[in-house]
């Protein structure tokens, strides 16, 4: 999988991301410096564009990430409990800090979903049965119950709209102003880089890992908490978007091999771009209404995991 080809569809796209919704912008409105529409650019368009570019890349290598660690492809921050754990902190956030800002419902949001990740993975080195498909039915499992609990208590305090708000993931609230958490990501990605070989290493195995000298203890807690961290920061600021920790990684993967510190810069430019068609297509659809980006990406995205299923069941055989 050629970089240089994902870098051409990401700039095409983004042209595309900018030029494309209800009000009608044209290069030649930015040209000629028309105020109103360069506005739109610069408050809406932009912001969204940025925001899509760092959750598509930020998701995708969390997904990467956990699937290293846990040594299972079908792991990721949606089948794992992570982002419904997220979403759990959210909610405490709400009744417990109702003037809480941005930045603090960011941090409760975090603690819940670093928990919820290290919950699975006690119960993932508590399995022995450990089956591809079986490992991430736990952890779909474990999710379902955290958002049951979401759920109840949520009716409980009449939040359900407030909650329902960050079940499906929706760029179309983005503007200047409202997405900026989403910067710390990027020193995220960046230590998730360095510590790539790392990450590669511990997915040998504990035993192994530690024999090479490596703190496999240390180095798992570390994916996880970058892994909590991205996944409380996309969810606060975007909302859910399935399936795309989980397919992205696959597909670079099957080109790449298991080498963590060669695949994540083309998992972070292919989950921008799959993210960036999808919003595009979410816009262009049904014009001029939209269809939420959870949407979009979840029926692609689900069409694409069962072909990576189908796929592995064939060369099982």
């Amino acid at each position: 999988m050629k970089k240089r080809y994902l870098f051409l569809a990401l700039i095409i796209l983004s042209l595309g991301s900018i030029f494309v919704g209800v009000k009608d912008i044209s290069l030649l409105d930015i040209v000629r410096l028309n105020e109103e529409k360069v506005q739109i650019v610069l408050i809406s368009r932009i912001p969204r564009l940025i925001s899509i570019i760092i959750a598509g890349a930020g998701m995708s290598i969390s997904g990467l990430i956990m699937q290293q660690i846990s040594r299972n492809k079908f792991i990721s921050p949606t089948t794992a409990g992570t982002i419904d754990s997220a979403k759990l902190g959210i909610l405490v956030s709400l009744i417990i800090f109702a003037e809480a800002s941005s930045f603090q419902k960011m941090l409760i949001s975090f603690v819940f979903s670093l928990a919820g990740t290290i919950l699975f993975m006690k119960i993932l080195k508590s399995i022995k049965y450990k089956n591809a498909v079986f490992i991430p039915l736990v952890g779909i499992m474990l999710g379902n119950i955290i958002d049951s609990i979401a759920t109840f208590f949520a009716y409980k305090y009449n939040l359900v709209q407030n909650v329902s708000s960050w079940l499906q993931g929706n760029f179309a609230m983005v503007i200047k102003g409202r997405y900026e958490l989403l910067y710390f990501s990027i020193p995220l990605l960046i230590i998730a880089f360095l510590y790539a070989n790392k990450f590669t290493v511990a997915g040998m195995g504990e035993d192994f890992s530690t024999n090479l000298g490596l703190n496999y203890n240390k180095v798992v807690n570390i994916g996880v908490a970058i892994v909590a961290l991205i996944s409380s920061l996309v969810v606060i600021t975007v909302g859910k978007i399935p399936f795309l920790g989980l397919i992205i990684p696959n597909i670079v993967t099957i080109y790449n091999g298991d080498n963590t510190k060669k695949s994540i810069p083309q998992v972070g430019l292919l989950g921008a771009v799959f993210v960036l068609a999808c919003d595009v297509l979410g816009r262009v659809i049904i014009y001029p209404y939209e269809i939420p980006i959870g949407l979009t990406v979840g029926i692609i995205g689900s069409i694409l995991f069962l072909y990576l299923l189908m796929r592995r069941n064939a060369y099982e055989v």
